[in-house]
Protein backbone atom coordinates (compact mmCIF):
# COMPACT_ATOMS: atom_id res chain seq x y z
CA UNK A 1 0.00 0.00 0.00
CA UNK A 2 1.49 3.58 -0.72
CA UNK A 3 2.27 5.65 1.98
CA UNK A 4 1.12 9.22 2.02
CA UNK A 5 1.68 12.39 2.86
CA UNK A 6 -1.46 15.17 3.03
CA UNK A 7 0.24 18.97 2.87
CA UNK A 8 -2.66 21.15 3.42
CA UNK A 9 -1.19 24.57 2.73
CA UNK A 10 1.35 24.67 -0.64
CA UNK A 11 2.97 27.48 0.95
CA UNK A 12 6.60 27.70 1.12
CA UNK A 13 6.64 26.19 4.50
CA UNK A 14 4.69 23.53 3.85
CA UNK A 15 6.73 22.61 0.35
CA UNK A 16 9.95 22.94 2.47
CA UNK A 17 8.69 20.30 4.66
CA UNK A 18 6.95 18.00 2.25
CA UNK A 19 10.53 17.99 0.21
CA UNK A 20 12.58 16.19 3.47
CA UNK A 21 9.83 13.45 4.24
CA UNK A 22 7.84 12.47 1.44
CA UNK A 23 10.72 10.99 -0.96
CA UNK A 24 9.61 7.51 -2.33
CA UNK A 25 5.71 8.23 -0.64
CA UNK A 26 2.50 9.66 -2.87
CA UNK A 27 2.01 13.59 -1.80
CA UNK A 28 -1.59 14.91 -1.78
CA UNK A 29 -1.25 18.95 -1.68
CA UNK A 30 -4.20 20.51 -1.14
CA UNK A 31 -4.39 24.59 -1.04
CA UNK A 32 -8.04 26.88 -1.21
CA UNK A 33 -7.24 27.33 -4.75
CA UNK A 34 -6.25 25.09 -7.13
CA UNK A 35 -4.15 27.53 -8.96
CA UNK A 36 -2.02 27.34 -5.69
CA UNK A 37 -1.58 23.78 -5.33
CA UNK A 38 -0.94 23.43 -9.22
CA UNK A 39 2.14 25.43 -8.75
CA UNK A 40 3.42 23.72 -6.19
CA UNK A 41 2.90 20.63 -7.44
CA UNK A 42 4.29 21.63 -10.52
CA UNK A 43 7.75 22.37 -8.11
CA UNK A 44 7.78 19.08 -6.64
CA UNK A 45 6.76 17.32 -9.54
CA UNK A 46 9.71 18.31 -11.42
CA UNK A 47 12.03 17.74 -8.24
CA UNK A 48 10.65 14.01 -8.65
CA UNK A 49 8.09 13.53 -6.18
CA UNK A 50 5.01 12.17 -6.89
CA UNK A 51 2.06 14.54 -6.46
CA UNK A 52 -1.48 14.98 -6.41
CA UNK A 53 -3.62 17.76 -5.70
CA UNK A 54 -7.04 18.88 -4.23
CA UNK A 55 -8.78 21.48 -3.08
CA UNK A 56 -10.11 22.74 0.54
CA UNK A 57 -11.78 24.74 2.65
CA UNK A 58 -10.16 24.19 6.43
CA UNK A 59 -12.88 26.17 7.91
CA UNK A 60 -15.49 24.29 6.81
CA UNK A 61 -15.99 20.28 8.40
CA UNK A 62 -17.76 19.00 5.00
CA UNK A 63 -14.40 20.34 3.26
CA UNK A 64 -12.02 18.47 5.34
CA UNK A 65 -13.99 15.58 5.55
CA UNK A 66 -13.63 14.95 1.65
CA UNK A 67 -10.13 15.96 1.48
CA UNK A 68 -9.26 12.84 4.42
CA UNK A 69 -11.82 10.80 2.05
CA UNK A 70 -9.43 11.55 -1.42
CA UNK A 71 -6.61 10.68 0.60
CA UNK A 72 -7.54 7.36 1.36
CA UNK A 73 -7.68 6.47 -1.98
CA UNK A 74 -4.56 7.17 -2.47
CA UNK A 75 -3.17 5.18 0.18
CA UNK A 76 -2.48 4.99 4.12
CA UNK A 77 -1.71 8.37 5.17
CA UNK A 78 0.99 8.23 7.45
CA UNK A 79 2.29 11.99 7.68
CA UNK A 80 -0.21 15.28 7.77
CA UNK A 81 1.66 19.02 7.11
CA UNK A 82 -0.69 21.20 8.23
CA UNK A 83 0.20 24.78 7.29
CA UNK A 84 -2.57 26.53 5.61
CA UNK A 85 -3.66 29.81 7.56
CA UNK A 86 -4.63 33.56 7.51
CA UNK A 87 -2.28 36.30 8.87
CA UNK A 88 -3.48 39.71 10.55
CA UNK A 89 -3.39 41.60 7.12
CA UNK A 90 -5.52 39.08 5.44
CA UNK A 91 -8.27 39.27 7.31
CA UNK A 92 -10.96 40.20 9.96
CA UNK A 93 -11.17 38.39 13.64
CA UNK A 94 -13.79 36.42 12.73
CA UNK A 95 -12.11 34.89 9.55
CA UNK A 96 -8.57 34.29 11.43
CA UNK A 97 -10.43 32.37 13.87
CA UNK A 98 -12.74 30.38 11.93
CA UNK A 99 -9.56 29.38 9.49
CA UNK A 100 -6.77 29.07 12.12
CA UNK A 101 -8.62 27.95 15.03
CA UNK A 102 -11.31 25.99 14.37
CA UNK A 103 -10.11 25.07 10.78
CA UNK A 104 -7.51 23.66 12.77
CA UNK A 105 -9.16 21.99 14.94
CA UNK A 106 -11.28 20.23 12.14
CA UNK A 107 -7.88 19.05 10.40
CA UNK A 108 -6.76 17.42 13.64
CA UNK A 109 -9.66 15.63 14.54
CA UNK A 110 -10.57 14.73 10.68
CA UNK A 111 -6.88 13.10 10.20
CA UNK A 112 -6.34 11.75 14.12
CA UNK A 113 -9.46 9.54 12.95
CA UNK A 114 -7.07 7.47 9.86
CA UNK A 115 -3.84 8.86 10.68
CA UNK A 116 -1.62 5.43 10.47
CA UNK A 117 0.25 3.77 13.46
CA UNK A 118 3.72 5.19 13.65
CA UNK A 119 2.63 8.08 11.28
CA UNK A 120 3.32 11.69 12.41
CA UNK A 121 2.28 15.18 11.87
CA UNK A 122 3.04 19.10 12.57
CA UNK A 123 0.78 21.81 12.86
CA UNK A 124 2.68 25.11 11.64
CA UNK A 125 1.42 27.69 14.65
CA UNK A 126 3.67 30.80 15.10
CA UNK A 127 5.61 33.05 17.36
CA UNK A 128 2.71 35.22 18.11
CA UNK A 129 0.87 32.21 20.21
CA UNK A 130 4.17 32.86 22.57
CA UNK A 131 3.19 36.85 22.85
CA UNK A 132 0.03 36.61 24.11
CA UNK A 133 -0.14 37.11 27.89
CA UNK A 134 -0.56 33.68 30.27
CA UNK A 135 -4.21 32.41 29.86
CA UNK A 136 -6.17 30.78 33.19
CA UNK A 137 -6.11 26.88 33.29
CA UNK A 138 -9.60 27.00 31.80
CA UNK A 139 -8.98 28.89 29.08
CA UNK A 140 -6.01 26.52 28.20
CA UNK A 141 -8.17 23.82 28.64
CA UNK A 142 -11.42 25.26 26.69
CA UNK A 143 -8.95 26.32 23.59
CA UNK A 144 -7.58 22.41 24.14
CA UNK A 145 -10.67 20.02 24.56
CA UNK A 146 -14.03 21.73 23.44
CA UNK A 147 -15.36 19.86 20.71
CA UNK A 148 -14.47 21.82 17.04
CA UNK A 149 -17.86 22.41 15.98
CA UNK A 150 -18.24 24.42 19.64
CA UNK A 151 -15.20 25.93 19.88
CA UNK A 152 -16.53 29.26 18.20
CA UNK A 153 -18.90 29.73 20.59
CA UNK A 154 -16.10 30.02 23.37
CA UNK A 155 -17.12 33.34 25.06
CA UNK A 156 -13.56 34.11 24.88
CA UNK A 157 -13.63 34.04 21.58
CA UNK A 158 -16.73 36.53 21.20
CA UNK A 159 -16.69 40.16 19.38
CA UNK A 160 -16.69 41.48 22.83
CA UNK A 161 -13.48 39.80 24.13
CA UNK A 162 -11.70 39.55 20.50
CA UNK A 163 -11.41 43.17 18.99
CA UNK A 164 -8.68 43.02 16.16
CA UNK A 165 -6.80 40.90 13.71
CA UNK A 166 -3.83 40.24 15.83
CA UNK A 167 -5.46 38.97 18.76
CA UNK A 168 -7.05 37.13 16.95
CA UNK A 169 -4.20 35.44 15.31
CA UNK A 170 -2.28 35.33 18.62
CA UNK A 171 -5.10 33.17 20.48
CA UNK A 172 -5.81 31.16 17.25
CA UNK A 173 -2.12 30.42 17.35
CA UNK A 174 -2.27 29.44 20.95
CA UNK A 175 -5.07 27.60 20.35
CA UNK A 176 -3.14 25.72 17.86
CA UNK A 177 -0.21 24.24 20.36
CA UNK A 178 -2.82 23.73 23.26
CA UNK A 179 -5.19 21.84 20.71
CA UNK A 180 -2.10 19.55 19.30
CA UNK A 181 -1.15 18.95 23.07
CA UNK A 182 -4.40 17.49 23.59
CA UNK A 183 -4.83 15.42 20.54
CA UNK A 184 -1.37 13.76 21.01
CA UNK A 185 -3.05 12.22 23.65
CA UNK A 186 -5.52 10.78 20.97
CA UNK A 187 -3.15 10.74 18.11
CA UNK A 188 -1.38 8.25 20.92
CA UNK A 189 -3.53 5.68 21.09
CA UNK A 190 -3.29 5.20 17.36
CA UNK A 191 0.63 5.02 17.31
CA UNK A 192 1.34 8.36 15.55
CA UNK A 193 2.62 11.58 16.61
CA UNK A 194 2.19 15.44 15.98
CA UNK A 195 3.53 18.29 17.26
CA UNK A 196 3.56 22.31 16.93
CA UNK A 197 6.13 24.52 15.28
CA UNK A 198 5.87 27.82 16.28
CA UNK A 199 7.88 30.03 13.21
CA UNK A 200 9.08 33.60 13.37
CA UNK A 201 9.73 36.15 9.91
CA UNK A 202 10.00 33.66 7.47
CA UNK A 203 10.31 34.69 4.38
CA UNK A 204 7.20 33.94 2.46
CA UNK A 205 5.29 35.56 0.53
CA UNK A 206 2.60 35.60 3.29
CA UNK A 207 5.48 37.56 5.94
CA UNK A 208 6.16 39.54 2.43
CA UNK A 209 2.68 40.61 3.05
CA UNK A 210 3.11 41.55 6.63
CA UNK A 211 6.24 43.12 6.13
CA UNK A 212 5.08 45.63 3.29
CA UNK A 213 1.67 46.08 5.76
CA UNK A 214 0.25 48.62 8.14
CA UNK A 215 2.78 46.51 11.07
CA UNK A 216 5.93 46.26 8.71
CA UNK A 217 7.86 48.74 10.48
CA UNK A 218 7.01 46.18 13.95
CA UNK A 219 8.33 43.23 12.31
CA UNK A 220 11.28 45.33 10.73
CA UNK A 221 12.39 46.09 14.43
CA UNK A 222 11.31 42.63 15.65
CA UNK A 223 14.33 40.96 12.69
CA UNK A 224 16.63 44.16 13.97
CA UNK A 225 16.80 43.53 17.69
CA UNK A 226 16.50 40.03 17.67
CA UNK A 227 19.43 37.55 19.15
CA UNK A 228 19.97 36.51 15.29
CA UNK A 229 19.52 39.56 13.45
CA UNK A 230 17.94 37.92 10.29
CA UNK A 231 14.59 36.14 9.01
CA UNK A 232 14.11 32.64 8.79
CA UNK A 233 13.86 30.69 5.72
CA UNK A 234 11.15 28.05 4.81
CA UNK A 235 14.32 24.99 4.86
CA UNK A 236 14.96 25.65 8.32
CA UNK A 237 11.47 24.79 9.47
CA UNK A 238 11.81 21.81 6.96
CA UNK A 239 14.69 21.00 8.85
CA UNK A 240 12.73 20.67 12.20
CA UNK A 241 9.51 19.38 10.29
CA UNK A 242 11.85 16.87 8.97
CA UNK A 243 12.68 16.05 12.49
CA UNK A 244 9.22 16.06 14.09
CA UNK A 245 8.12 13.50 11.39
CA UNK A 246 10.74 11.10 10.69
CA UNK A 247 12.22 8.46 13.40
CA UNK A 248 15.22 11.04 15.24
CA UNK A 249 11.62 12.66 16.37
CA UNK A 250 9.78 9.36 17.40
CA UNK A 251 9.99 10.74 21.54
CA UNK A 252 8.53 13.31 20.34
CA UNK A 253 4.58 14.10 20.27
CA UNK A 254 2.36 16.96 22.19
CA UNK A 255 4.97 19.62 21.85
CA UNK A 256 5.68 23.49 20.43
CA UNK A 257 9.11 24.18 18.73
CA UNK A 258 9.23 28.12 18.81
CA UNK A 259 11.64 28.85 16.11
CA UNK A 260 11.95 32.61 15.74
CA UNK A 261 15.43 33.82 16.31
CA UNK A 262 14.93 34.89 19.59
CA UNK A 263 12.28 37.67 18.61
CA UNK A 264 10.03 35.93 22.19
CA UNK A 265 13.07 36.07 24.31
CA UNK A 266 13.61 39.63 23.13
CA UNK A 267 9.93 40.41 23.95
CA UNK A 268 9.57 39.15 27.30
CA UNK A 269 13.33 39.99 28.40
CA UNK A 270 14.63 42.27 26.09
CA UNK A 271 14.23 45.53 23.83
CA UNK A 272 10.80 44.48 22.33
CA UNK A 273 9.26 44.01 26.01
CA UNK A 274 6.56 46.36 26.48
CA UNK A 275 7.11 49.01 28.34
Amino acid sequence: MTNVIVVIGAGSIGQAIARRVSVGKRVLLADLRQQNADAAAKVLSDAGFEVSTATVDVSTRESVHALVATATTLGTITGIIHAAGVSPSQAAPATILKVDLYGTALVLEEFGNVIARGGAGVVIASQSGHRLPALTSEQNKALATTPADELLALPMLQPDQVKDSLHAYQISKRGNSLRVMAEAVRWGKRGARVNTISPGIIITPLAKDELNGPRGEGYRRMIAVSAVGRAGTPDEVGAVGALLMGPDGAFITGSDFLMDGGVTAAYWFGELAPK
